[in-house]
Order: structure tokens, then C-alpha cells, then sequence
């Protein structure tokens, strides 16, 4: 795994890229940098439109973080509500997600944010090690984008 950190606009990044954003399983997505993934991908109206009962079948299982790759999107769902904050272990278990998706689709270039620490709160020197944990020994760039 190449992890490198630029500033930039991650939705500069070639074509070549998916995209990795932190998300509630209400796919509420009504602020930070969620709400540019709604207005470029429409990603809000796609995501209820195909998993309807998502976050019913989230609540009832009790689900602890989980990803949906959408077109080339990866949503990790790290909390139930987007009003809500995500743990170390729910963002763990998204990342766990995205990397098994990443395997089966030969996906290997992820653009993405400082995931889980803007309005989530969560620590980038925290989440750095997780994703270098859990991507460590898989054939994929990792750019962090930060403006």
C-alpha cells in the first residue's frame, strides 16, 4: 500500500480514482463534504433508491461500520445517523469493507478525504494507522486529499 497526503481538491483527481467519503446509514448527508458527493454523483437519491429498508436492516442487525461501492463511490457507513458520530471500531469495519471490495474488483487507486475527522471528529493520526493497518500488504495507492 502507497499512502501519500496532497493538498488538493479531491474531486480534482484523475478518472482512474475512486472515491471514499464516511457516511450514516439514514444516508442523510446534509453537511460537509458529503453534501458535494450528493451534488456531483447524486449519490443521496441513488443510494435510498436502491437499498430502501438499508437502515432498518443496519438497526436490526446492529451492523458496526459497512461500505457500498456505487458507481466509483465507496460510501463507508460509520453510524447509524449522519448526526451521529463514528468510533475507531465503526470506521475500522467500513475500511475492512472497502479493502475486500477493493480485492474483488481489482480496485487499486482510492482518492479520499481525511476521513472521519471533520464534522466526525475522529483523529487523522488514529485513522492514518487503521488504514495502513488494514490496506498494509495490498497492491493500492491511498491519496488523502486535503484542501
Amino acid at each position: 500500500m502507497n499512502l501519500k497526503e496532497e493538498k488538493r481538491d479531491l474531486f480534482s483527481v484523475s478518472e482512474d480514482y475512486y472515491l471514499a467519503h464516511c457516511i450514516g446509514a439514514d444516508f442523510g448527508m446534509g453537511k460537509g463534504i458529503v453534501v458535494e458527493f450528493n451534488k456531483r454523483f447524486n449519490m443521496k437519491h441513488i443510494l435510498q433508491r436502491s437499498y430502501p429498508d438499508y437502515l432498518n436492516q443496519w438497526t436490526h442487525t446492529q451492523r458496526i461500520g459497512d461500505c457500498i461501492l456505487q458507481g466509483r463511490v465507496f460510501n463507508l457507513i460509520t453510524k447509524e445517523r449522519y448526526y451521529q458520530k463514528p468510533t475507531y471500531r465503526s470506521l475500522a469495519n467500513a475500511l475492512i469493507e472497502m479493502r475486500d471490495l477493493c480485492c474483488k474488483y481489482h480496485i487499486d487507486k482510492i482518492a479520499m478525504p481525511k476521513i472521519g475527522c471533520g464534522l466526525d471528529r475522529l483523529k487523522w493520526d488514529q485513522v492514518k494507522g487503521l488504514i495502513d493497518d488494514i490496506f498494509r500488504g495490498c497492491d493500492i495507492e491511498i491519496l488523502v486529499c486535503e484542501l
